[in-house]
């Protein structure tokens, strides 16, 4: 009788029969040593932060920082924060801070963490990291010369959901990976004064959305060999919508989607020739993870504990960090931050969009 398959590959395909998800190795947020955060640039993405770190972790938000001194202390007052800056000078000045979180758009990461630096304050920088890597390599190195930790803030490295998905990949369960898919779109209605659409904010989907398949994709096949990217610019010029595959030198390829213009499923699969996973929508947040067979049979399944609070996690793997007197993080390296800039930078270059100041 003529086998279909080489008996190699049936065998290790049927050592996944009866296989099960590990647990999450993720410590509890609560559990990580106790900061001093000052928050810079009091807006939504601040709020939400701070308000998870009030409810989920043992950080303490110290004081808040904004050009503009009313805004800065109606968030002090919503969040009983001791001290509202009315400039970032005096923020990243404030010796009762320990880290700084940048919460500013895209266009001022760079400016803005690199004063946190300068003024000797460890720095949590909301992705995506810089508008570019030529940024991106600029805070790195000045965090190094001044010896303080940095960090993307990329959350979803950091859930349980993630570290399960890590330790299926370390395991060779799936076999040898040959695709990923990720998707991350939103529908935002076309208004020319909202961030997403603003050229000199660095607007687009590709900085606010997309980084999320890409840093996903990164994490699960490494290094790029190739990027390719097609897109559609939005009304303003910036992109709204891209298409990117990506491929590594072992012929691996990432199948990436980020839009503007529609809801998308946010979901990502990772396919290997023993089995794969698929993680519910939104993947980069606290998601489902299901371990499929070849034959599309369901091994196994992993429910995070949780689904609110993930931005948690992110802080306390910055304070564990800095406690144990680590310049940065072994699940989101600086040098992966700096690579998947220059990938980022790339597709902008297929698309043709450049940011006002590059």
């Amino acid at each position: 009788m003529t086998q279909d398959r080489p008996v190699a590959e049936d065998t290790a395909a049927a050592g996944t029969a009866g296989a099960v998800l590990p647990a999450p190795r993720t410590p509890s947020p609560r559990e990580a040593p106790a900061l001093n955060w000052g928050v810079m640039a009091p807006g939504g993405i601040a709020a939400h932060f701070t308000e998870t770190l009030r409810q989920h972790t043992g950080q303490k938000v110290v004081a808040v920082g904004s050009r503009d001194a009313a805004r800065a202390r109606a968030f002090a007052d919503r969040f009983n924060i001791p001290a509202a800056h009315g400039g970032y000078a005096e923020l990243v000045g404030n010796d009762e801070v320990d880290i700084v979180y940048v919460a500013s758009p895209h266009s001022a990461h760079f400016e803005h963490a690199m004063q946190a630096i300068e003024a000797g304050r460890h720095v949590l920088v909301e992705k995506a990291f810089t508008r570019n890597a030529r940024e991106a390599e600029q805070l790195i190195e000045a965090a190094r010369e001044r010896g303080v930790f940095l960090m993307e803030a990329m959350w979803t490295r950091f859930l349980p959901h993630i570290d399960v998905v890590r330790q299926v990949l370390e395991s060779g369960l799936l076999g040898e990976v040959h695709t990923v898919t990720a998707d991350h779109g939103q529908r935002m209605d076309p208004d020319p004064a909202h961030r997403m659409f603003a050229p000199e904010l660095a607007g687009g989907a590709l900085l606010d959305l997309g980084v999320y398949p890409v840093s996903f994709a990164s994490m699960v096949l490494g290094p790029f060999a190739s990027v390719t990217a097609v897109g559609t610019k939005a009304f303003t010029g910036v992109d709204g919508q891209a298409s990117i595959v990506v491929t590594t030198g072992s012929g691996a390829h990432g199948v990436l989607n980020t839009t503007l213009f529609a809801r998308t499923p946010t979901s990502a699969s990772i396919s290997g020739t023993h089995a794969r996973l698929e993680i519910d929508g939104p993947f980069y947040g606290a998601a489902a993870v299901r371990l499929v067979g070849r034959d599309n049979e369901l091994l196994d399944t992993f429910v995070p504990p949780r689904r609110d609070g993930g931005m948690s996690y992110q802080a306390a793997e910055a304070a564990r960090c800095i406690g144990a007197g680590r310049p940065e993080s072994d699940l989101m390296p600086l040098a992966e931050t700096l690579d998947i800039m220059r990938v980022l930078d790339g597709v902008r270059r297929d698309l043709g969009v450049v940011f006002p100041g590059e």
